[in-house]
């Protein structure tokens, strides 16, 4: 699918954010680890969160979605063996979250993806996996999926990197039901906003376990969890993109369904809008966003790797000259985003250097053409964003990849005044 955006001078009116991926992901795995029924309310639909309904469902969780909640009847802990490979489809999230669920089986799970999930490293969960008891490799050996799992999970000691916090997150989710305790030592940890909603999970479940900075874990063995009922927030990931949108067109934007009190690391976006110069307040009805004078500015962007892509839009429209830094991480995504936003938005007149860390932006005058959204759902709302601002017309290609988080955006983005036409390939 392809979109053509055009140069639109304003946006205006008001739009709800959909419900949190990372938050929706948690509550399914959580929920089919639990014993008895629980509600999810406001749950995200798409792609991505699909995923996670499959694999639970492969593990024998019984799962009924409605239109505004699901129900979800657990497994209590005893995951049943799939009858065929898990197709975690482009879901990082699901696949990594997945691994720690197939963990805890006596038996081989084999567990995929498209291949965009082929590309992304998973070796630093494996390891730990083998660490704890777990029979777990890379198939093709590359450390990348798709990999081979035969637990039982026992616990014991483990060192596990960073670089994805998923890696953390799997293992502080499976590792309460392991036979033992599990003592987790983390290095090299990025996105700590992330470890930190998993562990909000955990204290709603009464899990117990020790925690040092995030550096270093204890967890209590033996554990269970419980059903539960919770609604989903609204996601600051996705609320990245409209805002940013309002911010650098002549706009009056209302954004409402976010919780700026929630754990999401990318409710950042308002404070780094107004460091640009954004004229953004809180009000009754939602977080109201009207463009300023942008400057450029720097910013450290090691929890907020999600936001490098629109941001860099910001960068092309931003005086002088703007830095996103620290975020190595960015590479290991759908795609290689630091490479992929600095290649397709030079070829729409963008001065911008890829450092090995992040970007380097000067303010440029965008002009359209034809872009490659590169399967990536947020490179794809980025360029639809800067189409906004570029003269002519850009029409970007796999467009239907925000269906894995945003499957809204383009008509939301119409609603606001934005002038883009989906056409169907």
């Amino acid at each position: 699918m392809r979109i053509k955006v055009r140069k639109t001078s304003s946006l205006k009116g008001s739009v709800k954010i959909p419900a949190s991926k990372s938050h929706t992901i948690r509550a399914v795995v959580i929920a089919s680890l639990a014993g008895g029924q629980t509600k999810i309310l406001n749950p995200l639909n798409s792609l991505d969160t699909i995923a996670a309904v499959n694999a639970c469902r492969n593990f024998g969780a019984k799962i009924k979605i409605e239109k505004d909640y699901w129900i979800i009847e657990g497994f209590d802990g005893k995951p049943e063996k799939p009858e065929k490979l898990m197709d975690l489809m482009n879901s990082g999230t699901s696949f990594n979250l997945i691994c720690g669920v197939a963990s805890l089986g006596n038996f081989e799970v084999v567990l995929d993806g498209d291949d965009s999930l082929r590309t992304r490293p998973v070796e630093p969960l494996l390891s730990s996996l083998r660490d704890l008891g777990v029979y777990a490799i890379s198939i093709n050996g590359n450390g990348r999926p798709p990999v081979k799992i035969r637990g039982p999970l026992r616990g014991g000691k483990t060192m596990v990197n960073g670089i994805n916090s998923q890696f953390v997150s799997s293992l502080l989710i499976s590792s309460p039901i392991a036979i033992n305790d599990t003592e987790i030592n983390v290095i090299n940890l990025h996105e700590h906003p992330y470890v930190i909603m998993t562990l909000k999970w955990l204290d709603s479940q009464n899990i117990k376990y020790e925690n040092n900075n995030l550096t270093y874990f204890y967890v209590y063995g033996n554990q269970s969890y419980d059903s539960f009922t919770k609604t989903i927030p609204g996601d600051w990931s996705s609320a990245t993109f409209p805002f940013v949108a309002a911010a650098i067109t002549e706009s009056d934007v209302i954004i409402r369904g976010v919780d700026t009190n929630d754990v999401q690391g990318d409710k950042e976006i308002v404070e780094y809008l107004k460091q640009f110069g954004s004229i953004i307040r809180k009000e009754e009805q939602g977080i109201r966003v009207k463009n300023g004078q942008l400057k450029g500015i720097e910013l450290d962007l090691n929890s907020t790797p999600d936001a490098l892509p629109a941001l860099a839009v910001v960068g092309c429209v931003a005086e002088g000259t703007t830095k996103l830094i620290n975020v190595p991480q960015a590479r290991i995504k759908e795609t290689d985003r630091i490479k992929v936003m600095a290649q397709e938005l030079a070829k729409m007149g963008a001065r911008i250097q890829e450092k090995e860390d992040g970007l380097i932006i000067h303010r440029s005058h965008l002009k359209g053409t034809l872009v490659d959204g590169h399967n990536d759902h947020r490179v794809v709302m980025a360029l639809a964003i800067a189409g906004l601002v570029a003269e002519g017309e850009t029409t970007i290609t796999t467009a239907e990849s925000v269906s894995v988080t945003f499957p809204e955006f383009f008509s939301m983005m119409q609603k606001l005044g934005a002038d883009i036409i989906v056409e169907n390939e």
